[in-house]
């Protein structure tokens, strides 16, 4: 069979066009068989050390909204002023706004500074500003803490999605992403339970039990952030360069896998042009409303699953911040299963549509069943399928892009989008609403309601084009041959 190769040279000092140095050959059933087992054997690896590092990372977006959750249950509010108003959802909304207008700038950084560089210095950031919020003692300083917060995590979804797509084939992506989700949620779920514990030291060394979740969370991140440099690798061109990772063979092969994929290994030149004629696809936009429509349910879980628990359901304080971590770890199940599923078949808008139809489900539990059993069973429902989604939408816009600075600008334009959907999940629970909270309810049946129609536009947009390019009507994605996945 013929296949591309890539000249090493070329790739690695990324001054000559990759497409110049591929060349035709013949390959033998043996010498395929043989490629295919070292492609794997390197997978494995970037598996292991990039989607460990990417998940832990990841984590610490929801580890902020864990801790602040968390916190919110007990003294804190009280304490800072936040139970005034609307402050507490201020401070929450104000964190995103401060995100969202650093996104763009912070994902066009990880391709220049590199990954490592980049998310050494934000997550080290993250970790002091989080340390020294422990400290504070005013609304107004909180208010502070979350601006400065978003701004050093703006980069850190969009450049691991960016890092992400960039190493892995279109069919390997789903599942990657959700190692991504599992290793977040783990962590977010696993911190709820720290800071049931942590709650416990109120008191001690003259700090309160929120301080401390503060304190020793921050302190962490601090130390995550410094191993980054050594741990995470960079983009695949340059992962010879990356500590005790990859060869100059191995990264030569790596390459050459994606380019074979979709030919965008090498990004073009950067120019402000080139990055804003990509607002042009409106493909985009349609990514963007789906994670739009899809933090408006995250957010309003993630921040305010305690506040559920202890407001609308009656449980402690102690119990309600035990009793949020369960639902998280349970949604590893069905991010990984759909996910197996969504990369098997190749399959994208089906495994969105059913987890949407999951998270409908169970919303209706949660919003209109007496029994607090049936109530909590429900959160379990909709943690589980908004978890799975993030990974399918995730692969859904990632496999139907091409172009290093193209994926760059979705990464950043969705992830922008996906904080202001939690700009607005941040007030669809209103505390006077408790115990049914029927505004919040009805906004996540209708927004996955809406997502499912977006799916199904993209599904007889994809279905044409292709049919359009099999008939040689028509080249997608400025790539011959490329076909949408959905």
């Amino acid at each position: 069979m013929s296949v591309k190769s890539i000249n090493s040279a070329n790739v690695f000092n990324g001054t000559a066009s990759v497409k110049a140095a591929l060349t035709s050959q013949d390959e033998s059933p043996e010498d395929f068989e043989k490629r295919l087992q070292e492609e794997k054997r390197i997978r494995l690896k970037v598996d292991l050390r990039l989607c460990t590092i990417a998940g832990l990372l990841c984590s610490l977006n929801l580890l902020d909204s864990g801790i602040i959750s968390s916190a919110a249950v007990t003294s804190m509010l009280h304490d800072l002023g936040l139970d005034h108003g609307n402050r507490y959802s201020v401070s929450i909304l104000i964190f995103t706004v401060a995100s969202v207008c650093f996104q763009l700038p912070a994902t066009i950084a990880v391709r220049i500074l590199g990954p490592r560089i980049f998310f050494a210095l934000i997550t080290f950031s993250f970790g002091l500003i989080t340390l020294c919020t422990a400290f504070i003692k005013t609304w107004k300083e909180m208010i502070l803490m979350r601006v400065l917060l978003g701004v050093a995590m703006s980069g850190i979804y969009p450049g691991l999605a960016l890092l992400i797509s960039s190493w892995y084939r279109r069919e390997e992506l789903q599942l990657r992403f959700a190692f991504l989700q599992s290793g977040e949620v783990i962590v977010l779920a696993t911190g709820g339970i720290v800071n049931f514990g942590l709650n416990h030291l109120g008191g001690h060394g003259g700090l309160k039990g929120w301080q401390w979740m503060y304190l020793v969370q921050g302190l962490v991140a601090c130390v995550i952030g410094i191993s980054t440099y050594w741990w995470i690798v960079d983009f695949p061109e340059h992962s010879d360069q990356s500590f005790y990772f990859l060869s100059k063979e191995e990264a030569r092969i790596a390459t050459s896998r994606i380019q074979r994929d979709r030919d965008d290994v090498i990004p073009a030149p950067f120019s402000w042009t080139e990055i804003l004629r990509h607002f042009l696809d409106p493909k985009i936009y349609g990514f963007a409303a789906s994670f739009f429509l899809l933090n408006l349910v995250s957010t309003s879980l993630s921040y305010f699953l305690p506040i559920i628990l202890q407001g609308g359901m009656g449980f402690s304080t102690n119990k309600a911040i035990l009793l949020s971590a369960p639902p998280y770890y349970y949604a590893v199940i069905p991010v990984i299963i759909s996910s197996r599923i969504g990369d098997k078949y190749r399959l994208r808008g089906p495994v969105i549509t059913f987890n949407s139809l999951c998270l409908i489900a169970g919303f209706v539990m949660l919003g209109f069943a007496d029994q607090v059993t049936v109530r909590y069973i429900g959160t379990y429902l909709a943690t589980g399928a908004y978890v799975s989604n993030w990974a399918a939408l995730n692969s859904y816009q990632a496999s139907n892009i091409t172009g290093q600075w193209k994926r760059a600008v979705t990464a950043a334009a969705v992830t922008a989008c996906n904080g202001l959907g939690g700009v607005a999940g941040s007030f669809i629970v209103r505390q006077q609403e408790a115990p049914r909270y029927l505004t919040a309810i009805w906004v996540s049946i209708g927004s996955h309601i809406l997502i499912i129609c977006i799916v199904a536009a993209f599904s007889v947009f994809f279905n044409l084009a292709n049919s359009q390019q099999r008939e040689r009507r028509k080249t997608i994605e400025e790539i011959e041959g490329f076909r949408y996945t959905y």
